[in-house]
C-alpha cells in the first residue's frame, strides 16, 4: 500500500482540515461531526460522468464493509446539492455527497488544481481519496486515483486502522 502526500498541508499523520459542507438530502456534513469514526473522503470532478459514476457505484457497493470497519464514506465535488440528489437517485447511492461549490474543502485538501486537456489549461478536481483516522488525522492519501479497484484498496486500508 502506497502512502503519498499531496501538499505540505496534507501529510500522513497531520490533522485533516475540518470542513462543513451542504450535503445531499439536505443538512450538512462536517469532519468534526464525525470524530470517533474513520472517514473516507473521496474527491471527484463531476456527478454523472463515466469515471465518477463508476467510482461512486464501487464505494456504494462496499458501503456495508466500510461500516463494519467503522468508516463512513463521503464523496465531495464542486457540484450543487441538487446535482448530487439527482446523481444519488439515478444510481441508488446510499452515502452523503458534499457540495463544495465555493471550493473551500477542495482547496484545503489541495485537490483543486490546474489541469490540462487538449492543450487547454483549466482548474478542476484532481481525483483523490483521503482516509482519515478516528482521531481526525490523515492516515492515507491516494492521488490521481485510477478508479478500477480503488474502492477495494481503500477498504483494505480502512480495515487496518
Amino acid at each position: 500500500m502506497e502512502r503519498m502526500t499531496m501538499s505540505k498541508a496534507l501529510n500522513v499523520g497531520a490533522a485533516a482540515p475540518d470542513f462543513e459542507l451542504p450535503a445531499s438530502g439536505g443538512g450538512s456534513v462536517s469532519l468534526s461531526g464525525l470524530k470517533g469514526k474513520a472517514v473516507v473522503l473521496y474527491f471527484y470532478p463531476k456527478d454523472d460522468t463515466s469515471g465518477c459514476t463508476k467510482e461512486a457505484i464501487d464505494f456504494n457497493r462496499l458501503k456495508g464493509e466500510f461500516a463494519k470497519a467503522g468508516a463512513v464514506v463521503i464523496g465531495v465535488s464542486p457540484d450543487s446539492v441538487d446535482s448530487h440528489d439527482r446523481f444519488k437517485a439515478k444510481h441508488g447511492l446510499d452515502f452523503p455527497l458534499a457540495a463544495d461549490e465555493r471550493k473551500t474543502a477542495l482547496e484545503a485538501y489541495g485537490v483543486w488544481t490546474e489541469k490540462s486537456m487538449y492543450g487547454r489549461k483549466y482548474m478542476g478536481v484532481e481525483r483523490t481519496t483521503v482516509l482519515i483516522d478516528r482521531e481526525g488525522r490523515v492516515a492515507h492519501v491516494w492521488e490521481k486515483v485510477k478508479v478500477n479497484g480503488h474502492a477495494d484498496e481503500v477498504l483494505a486500508a480502512a480495515k487496518s486502522l
